[in-house]
């Protein structure tokens, strides 16, 4: 089952996982993609090329340079994810190891190809640079085998820029033509995962972009409701409780009083969803904009007393010295207190509700209890709200029965 009690759709009884791909096994390709892209890739088809090497030099002895050359030139492969500027060493000792003997062994073959790969994958130089080097290392080893050449014929070898003798620099050109193609493809490759990223990276703007937007639209369309129906029934409210003192004759002064609370408590409230109105419409406001101060712990006293003008009891203890709290805190902890009047007042009309504050060297304590009938559910939206705010500051908070019956609301806003 997932959330919202739905089956899970590629699970069953024992929540079998879902395969990925959309429900279908890996391809071969995407498999073996995945092995390359393993940590442990370059150390198993490095190792699995020196010991190439080894078998190969055991089958065609070279002197030592040659031995010590196509060793380093497969084994250094191993590191080269790690520390691809390695590849440098690779190449230089494939080609010591070319220039010191007549023949190319097959291993230094492989590992010349994959060392310039890795230097173009990587882009460890510039490719014009990698090839120039390339080129130069292969000149230089052509250099010296024709060096060392004779004709099988006994004819002297044609003379350096005689006739004939542009022949004696095909290995070069050859050399030259196959590291051109791979520092090609390596920088290719390369290109193709920056583009990919660079993709990946505008589409996930661009889906934030259109999140921001719809959530936009969505508080838009939140505001013009309060905007349509709340607050035309809160001014109405405030309206009618405040003619009732001018229409109404033979009204008490408690009862004037009463209608005149009325009438300022919906002023408040529509001064409230004004100042949320704003932050719906500009979800970027700045606190310093709005047109009234956010109500703190100082203004509990003014809390309690419009609770006792409508009718409740309530007494506020204190407790520690009062300190300067961030204002989320302060916010936090007044909307808490104020929404837990407000539950004393609809489901325990007249039952005495104490607020205790305690400040805390590291937290701020929160006690609301009244002697009412208790709890008749907690799973209310006030409830809820309240609980969203203590956790928005970090903290948390419990609503149930009192150790003493009535209802209790304790939180804790840590800092």
């Amino acid at each position: 089952m997932t959330s919202g009690g739905r089956l899970n759709p590629c699970g069953d009884a024992h929540r079998r996982p879902c395969p990925k791909n959309g429900g279908m096994s890996s391809s071969p390709r995407q498999r073996f993609l995945a092995w390359i892209a393993a940590p442990s890739y370059p150390w198993i088809t490095g190792g699995a090329l020196t010991a190439f090497a080894v078998a190969e030099l055991f089958a065609y002895p070279g002197s030592v340079t040659i031995a010590i050359g196509v060793l380093l030139s497969a084994a250094s492969l191993m590191w080269r994810r790690s520390c691809p500027p390695v590849a440098v060493l690779t190449v230089a000792a494939g080609l010591v190891s070319f220039a010191a003997g007549s023949s190319l062994y097959i291993c230094t073959i492989i590992s010349g190809l994959v060392g310039f790969y890795t230097l173009g994958r990587h882009r460890v130089h510039h490719p014009a640079i990698l090839l120039a080097g390339g080129t130069l290392g292969s000149l230089a080893v052509n250099l010296a085998h024709i060096a060392g050449w004779s004709r099988q014929d006994g004819l002297p070898v044609p003379a350096l820029g005689g006739p004939g003798s542009l022949g004696l620099f095909a290995e070069a050109f050859v050399l030259s033509v196959v590291l051109l193609g791979a520092v090609s493809m390596g920088d290719a490759v390369r290109a193709r995962e920056e583009t990919r990223q660079q993709r990946a990276l505008a589409q996930a703007q661009l889906i934030a972009m259109e999140r921001q937007q719809a959530a936009e639209a969505e508080r838009a369309a939140i505001a013009r409701e309060l905007h349509d129906i709340v607050s035309h029934s809160v001014s109405m409210i405030a309206v009618q409780a405040e003619s009732a003192t001018y229409t109404t004759p033979g009204l008490t002064p408690a009862a004037r009083e009463g209608f005149q609370q009325i009438a300022s408590t919906a002023r408040s409230s529509m001064a409230e969803l004004r100042r949320l109105l704003g932050v719906l419409r500009t979800p970027q406001v700045d606190a310093t904009a709005l047109t009234a101060p956010q109500p703190t712990l100082d203004h509990l006293a003014e809390l309690l007393d419009q609770h006792r003008a409508v009718g409740g009891e309530a007494e506020l203890k204190v407790t520690g010295e009062r300190l300067a709290l961030p204002a989320a805190w302060e916010l936090s902890a007044y909307r808490i207190v104020q929404e837990a009047l407000t539950n004393a007042r609809k489901h325990a009309p007249g039952a005495r509700t104490v607020v205790e504050i305690d400040y805390g060297s590291d937290r701020l304590t929160l006690r609301i209890r009244d002697n009412g009938p208790g709890p008749t559910g907690t799973t209310g939206h006030g409830l809820t709200g309240m609980r969203e705010r203590a956790e928005l500051v970090g903290g948390r908070l419990s609503a149930g029965r009192g150790p003493d019956g009535g209802f209790l609301v304790e939180g804790e806003l840590p800092w």
